[in-house]
């Protein structure tokens, strides 16, 4: 109703989005309780909530599989109402060794900063633990501000062809994963900062770092093709 300027529509998206996020914030705080407070979350739970974690990561592989056969389809034969050619006519690709590369290295940088922020938690190691996740989140919004500074100096825009489309629908879509994990890596550092997480209890923070290496390898696969591949 909002995107198609309906009377009140705007204001029912933003219910919408209030809605969610105390859906979202009152789910979590249960969890929380049940898992560090009260001590519900057995073996069963806990395996439950690693099978529910992979059912999801599966679902948004076949997201991404959607936007990238869109991409494949469009490019490996490219119509003549684009120009025949790849990408179509008028379009000028974003550089891949320009923002793209360095996002590439921040992302990959970022990896590796929650992986021994990780392995240093299992171990016992809270301050280092403490520094490997904020050293993440930093690179993390670091990434989103250049994506940012890319869209505005963009030349093209979603409604430029399917290009403009595949390009904002596939980098737009990592973007808002890249802002999902950067909130679960920050609740997972006040977790540990607040003494709830320790070496054994980790369960929530092992799975916002598992989605954060999701989203990890996603970036590459858009790099090598939507940025690299289109810009050859």
């Amino acid at each position: 109703m909002f995107m198609h300027g309906y009377t009140y529509g705007n204001y029912l998206l933003e219910l919408g989005f209030i809605l969610t996020i105390l859906g979202i914030t009152f789910w979590l705080k249960d969890i929380i309780i049940e898992g560090t407070y009260i001590g519900d979350h057995t073996k069963e739970v806990q395996r439950g909530i690693v099978i529910a974690i992979i059912l999801f990561i599966i679902s948004e592989i076949f997201v991404f599989l959607s936007v990238f056969w869109a991409f494949f389809h469009s490019s490996l034969s490219s119509s003549i109402t684009i120009g025949g050619v790849w990408p179509p006519s008028g379009i000028i690709a974003i550089d891949a060794f320009s923002i793209p590369l360095v996002n590439t290295l921040l992302l990959l940088s970022s990896g590796a900063f929650i992986t021994y922020g990780h392995h240093a938690l299992m171990q016992g190691n809270r301050s280092q633990a403490i520094w490997g996740t904020i050293m993440t989140l930093i690179l993390g919004l670091i990434f989103t501000l250049l994506q940012y500074y890319e869209y505005i100096d963009c030349s093209f825009s979603i409604s430029d062809s399917i290009f403009g489309t595949v390009f904002f629908a596939s980098t737009g879509l990592h973007g808002i994963h890249v802002l999902m994990g950067t909130l679960a890596l920050w609740m997972g550092l006040v977790r540990i900062c607040g003494y709830q997480l320790t070496d054994a209890h980790h369960q929530g923070h092992e799975s916002a770092i598992t989605y954060w290496h999701f989203v990890d390898v996603i970036w590459l696969f858009l790099f090598s093709t939507v940025y690299y591949w289109s810009g050859i």
